[in-house]
C-alpha cells in the first residue's frame, strides 16, 4: 500500500483528461483533488509509522535498468527524510489542489490545469522517495518539466512564454552541474544507491574509480583532472550543490524565480512552499554525509545560502506586486534553509522547510485571495483599505506575516516547549546554529548570523510593507474595483485555515522531534553529522537557559544507511564516535538578536506606512543609486543579459547569417548545387516540345554527319 502515496497523484494526471470528457471540468477537478486527498492521509499515516514510530524501510518495486555489473532499481524509501517531505508536498499539493477549484473557476483550460498539478506532485514524490541517484534525477527532471508546464499554463500569453522559457534554461545550468555530480558519484563508488555510497563515506571505506589500479580510503580520495588533483567528496558536493542553486533558487542561479509569477497563483504556491524550490535543500540534507567530510563544500553551501537570504531581503524591500514579494521572501528563506545545512545543522534546515511550507503557502494562497477579490490587480499600490472588503482574507494574511517574520519569546519555555510561531522556532534555531558554528571555527559562521540577522529585519519590513500598504490605510482602489469588492468563496477559503494553524503552531508541536530532546529518535538515521560539529549550548554565559533555538540534541541524526551507525546520543550523552559532545557557551544577546531584528523591522514598516501617505518616499527615495540598484534587483537580468544573452544571441546570429548562410549554403546548395540547377536549365530550353524543331535538328546533323563521312573518304584517297 506504501506505494500509492506516490502514484495516486499520477492517477489523478492520467484520468483528469479522460474524465473531463465524460463528466466535464468540475469531475476531473474533483477526481484529482479526492486523490490528492487520500494520498495527504496516508502521508501522515506513514508519517507517524516512519518518523515518529522508527519504522524506517525501503520498498523495491522493480529492477529499472540492469547492465552488466550496474543496476538501479525502482523503490520507495521510506525515511524520516522522506517521510517529512511526503507530508509537506502531499498536504500542500492537496490544499492547492481545493483552492485552485475556486480559484480557476472562469478558466477553459482546468482539466489540463489539475493534471499539470498533480504531474508536479507525482514528480516531486517521485524525487523525495528515491533510493538512488538515477530515480532522483528522474524525478528531479520531472520537477523541471512540470514546473514549465504550469509557468506557462497561460501560454497564449507572451510574459509567460518567456518566464516558462527562463526557468527551464537557467535550470538546465544547475542540472548540468548536478548530471556531473551523479556521474563523478558512480566513477568513484560504482554506484548509484544511496545506501551504499552513504555508507563507505560514513566509514571511510576504501574505494577504487573506474578504471584505477588502486583504491584509497574515500575521504583522502582524489580526482585528477587535466593534472590537477582535487578531493573527491568536495567534487562530488559542490556539483550536487550547483543542481541545488538552480532548483532552489539560490543567489547567481535565482532569476527565474520572480518571473515564475506569471503562471497562476496556485502554482506560486505549490512551486514556493512545498515542491520545486524544496528540492535543493532535500538533496543537501539528502547527501549530508557528502557535506560533512567535504568542509570547502560546506563552506561554500554556507556562503551562498547568507547571501542569497540577504540579497532575496533587499529586493523585496520595494517590490509592488504583491506575488514577488512573496516570492522574494521565499528565496530568502531558501538561504536559511542553506545555511543551516552548511553548518551543519540539517534538523535544524528541515524544520525551516516544514514550517515554511505553511506559512508560505498560506501567505501566497491569501495573495491570489486579495488579487481574486480586487478583480487580478496585484499592484499593492493600487490598493489600501482592502481591511474591511476582505476581513477574512486580511486575517489570515496577518497570521502568515506573524509567522514568517518570528513573532514568539526568546528564552521563555512551557513544558519544554517554545513560545512562538512556526517560523519565530524554525528560523532561530538557524541562527543560534550559525553563531555556534561561527564560535567553533566554522568557515562563513559568523558571516551567515550577521547576513541572517540584517535578512530579518528586512523581512519583518517588507512583510508588514505588504499589509500597511494593501489592506491599512486609505482606499486607492479603482472605482470599478470599489463597487464590486468580494471575499473568497469557502472553496477558497477553508484551505487557508490548516495553514493558518500550522504557521501558528507547528513550531511548537514538532519541535521536540525536529531538533528538541527526540531529534536523534525522530531521524533514525536518515541524516548524518559528523562528531565533531559543535551545537548551541543550554546555557548561556549569564545562566539563562535558551530560547527556541537550542536543541536538546547534540546532532540530528547519524548516517543515511540502513544502521551502519549508531543513532546520536542526547545532549549529555555521547554521539556517534562515542566522544564527549563539544558544546558551547554565547551570550544571551544572541538568543534576543532576532527578536529585536523582528521588532525592528516591524515597527519601521509601521513607521514608514502608518503615519500619513502611505506611499511618501521613505529613506531610499526614487531616483537614488540605492532605490535603483534594488529596485532593479541588482541589475542581474542587465547583467546576464549583457554577457551571456546578446553574446549568445550575436554569435548564433553569425553563425546562422555568415556560417551557415554565407558559408556552408554559399559552397553548397548556393554555390556548386546552384550552378548545376542554372546549367540544367539552359539546357532544358533546348527541349522546345515542337517536332518541326527536332526533324530540322535531326537533318542538320544528317547533313553534317554524311559531310563528316565524304571528308574523311576524300582524305582518305
Amino acid at each position: 500500500m506504501e506505494p500509492f502515496v506516490v502514484l495516486l497523484p499520477l492517477f489523478g494526471a492520467l484520468l483528469a483528461m479522460p474524465i473531463a470528457r465524460v463528466g466535464g471540468p468540475r469531475a476531473a477537478e474533483i477526481v484529482t483533488t479526492a486523490l490528492l486527498g487520500l494520498a495527504c492521509i496516508q502521508a501522515w499515516f506513514l508519517f507517524a509509522d516512519v518518523a515518529l514510530g522508527g519504522n524506517a524501510r525501503t520498498i523495491s518495486l522493480f529492477t529499472w535498468i540492469s547492465s552488466g555489473d550496474f543496476f538501479a532499481d525502482w523503490a520507495v524509501r521510506l525515511d524520516t527524510l522522506s517521510a517529512v517531505m511526503l507530508v509537506v508536498v502531499n498536504t500542500v499539493s492537496f490544499l492547492v489542489h481545493a483552492y485552485s477549484i475556486g480559484y480557476m473557476h472562469d478558466d477553459g483550460g482546468r482539466p489540463r490545469f489539475f493534471a499539470y498539478l498533480s504531474l508536479f506532485t507525482f514528480a516531486m514524490l517521485c524525487l523525495v522517495t528515491a533510493d538512488n541517484f538515477l530515480q532522483l534525477f528522474f524525478g528531479w527532471e520531472g520537477v523541471g518539466l512540470a514546473s514549465y508546464l504550469l509557468i506557462g499554463f497561460w501560454f497564449k500569453k507572451k510574459s509567460a512564454n518567456d518566464a516558462a522559457i527562463k526557468a527551464f534554461v537557467v535550470n538546465r545550468v544547475g542540472d548540468f552541474g548536478f548530471a556531473l555530480g551523479i556521474f563523478c558519484v558512480f566513477y568513484v563508488f560504482g554506484s548509484l544507491r544511496f545506501d551504499e555510497v552513504f555508507s563507505a563515506v560514513a566509514t571511510n571505506g576504501v574505494v577504487t574509480p573506474w578504471g584505477a589500479s588502486a583504491g584509497a580510503p574515500i575521504r583522502e580520495l582524489t580526482i585528477t583532472f587535466l593534472n590537477w588533483d582535487f578531493h573527491a567528496l568536495t567534487v562530488m558536493s559542490v556539483l550536487l550543490f550547483i543542481g541545488a542553486m538552480g532548483k532552489s533558487a539560490q543567489f547567481l542561479l535565482h532569476t527565474w524565480l520572480p518571473d515564475a509569477m506569471e503562471g497562476p497563483t496556485p502554482v506560486s504556491a505549490l512551486i514556493h512552499a512545498a515542491t520545486m524550490v524544496t528540492a535543493g535543500v532535500f538533496l543537501v540534507c539528502r547527501c549530508s554525509v557528502f557535506f560533512e567530510y567535504a568542509p570547502d563544500a560546506a563552506a561554500l553551501v554556507t556562503l551562498v545560502g547568507a547571501t542569497t537570504a540577504f540579497f532575496a531581503a533587499t529586493v523585496g524591500l520595494l517590490q509592488d506586486d504583491i506575488k514577488k514579494i512573496v516570492a522574494y521572501s521565499t528565496c530568502s528563506q531558501l538561504g536559511y534553509m542553506f545555511f543551516a545545512a552548511g553548518v551543519g545543522a540539517y534538523g535544524a534546515a528541515m524544520f525551516h522547510l516544514f514550517t515554511h511550507a505553511f506559512f508560505k503557502a498560506l501567505l501566497f494562497l491569501g495573495s491570489g485571495a486579495v488579487i481574486h477579490g480586487m478583480h487580478h490587480e496585484q499592484d499593492i499600490k493600487k490598493m489600501g483599505g482592502v481591511k474591511s472588503l476582505l476581513p477574512l482574507t486580511h486575517l489570515l494574511m496577518v497570521v502568515g506575516t506573524i509567522a514568517i517574520t518570528g513573532v514568539g519569546i526568546p528564552e521563555l519555555k512551557i513544558g519544554g516547549l517554545p513560545v512562538g510561531t512556526a517560523g519565530f522556532v524554525s528560523k532561530d534555531m538557524i541562527l543560534e546554529s550559525a553563531f555556534a558554528a561561527g564560535e567553533a571555527g566554522k568557515a562563513f559562521g559568523y558571516y551567515a548570523f550577521a547576513l541572517g540577522i540584517l535578512a530579518a529585519v528586512m523581512t519583518a519590513f517588507y512583510s508588514w510593507r505588504l499589509i500597511f500598504i494593501t489592506f491599512w490605510g486609505p482606499s486607492r482602489l479603482p472605482e470599478a474595483v470599489k463597487k464590486h469588492p468580494h471575499d473568497v468563496p469557502n472553496v477558497m477559503l477553508w484551505p487557508l485555515v490548516p495553514l493558518a494553524i500550522g504557521a501558528l503552531f507547528a513550531g511548537m508541536a514538532f519541535y521536540k522531534d525536529f531538533i528538541g530532546s527526540n531529534a536523534a529518535q525522530f531521524w533514525n538515521g536518515a541524516l548524518y553529522s559528523a562528531a565533531d560539529h559543535a551545537s548551541p549550548a543550554h546555557e548561556s554565559t549569564d545562566g539563562r537557559s535558551h530560547g527556541a533555538g537550542a536543541p536538546d540534541a547534540a546532532h540530528e541524526g547519524t548516517a543515511g544507511g540502513e544502521g551502519e551507525r549508531e543513532s546520536a546520543g542526547a545532549h549529555e550523552g555521547g554521539n556517534e564516535g562515542g566522544h564527549e559532545n563539544e558544546t558551547l557557551e554565547f551570550p544571551g544577546w544572541v538568543l534576543w538578536a532576532p527578536f529585536w531584528a523582528m521588532v525592528f523591522g516591524t515597527g519601521a514598516a509601521a513607521f514608514q506606512y502608518l503615519r500619513g501617505d502611505p506611499l511618501k518616499p521613505g529613506l531610499l527615495r526614487p531616483g537614488g543609486m540605492i532605490y535603483a540598484f534594488l529596485k532593479n534587483k541588482w541589475y542581474f537580468d542587465e547583467i546576464y543579459d549583457f554577457l551571456l544573452v546578446k553574446p549568445a544571441l550575436a554569435i548564433g546570429r553569425f553563425l546562422w547569417i555568415d556560417g551557415d548562410g554565407k558559408t556552408i549554403d554559399g559552397v553548397g546548395p548556393d554555390g556548386i548545387a546552384s550552378t548545376v540547377a542554372a546549367s540544367a536549365r539552359r539546357i532544358v530550353k533546348v527541349q522546345s516540345g515542337y517536332m518541326y524543331h527536332y526533324a530540322f535538328v535531326m537533318l542538320v546533323g544528317i547533313a553534317a554527319l554524311i559531310t563528316f563521312i565524304f571528308f574523311r573518304l576524300g582524305g582518305a584517297q
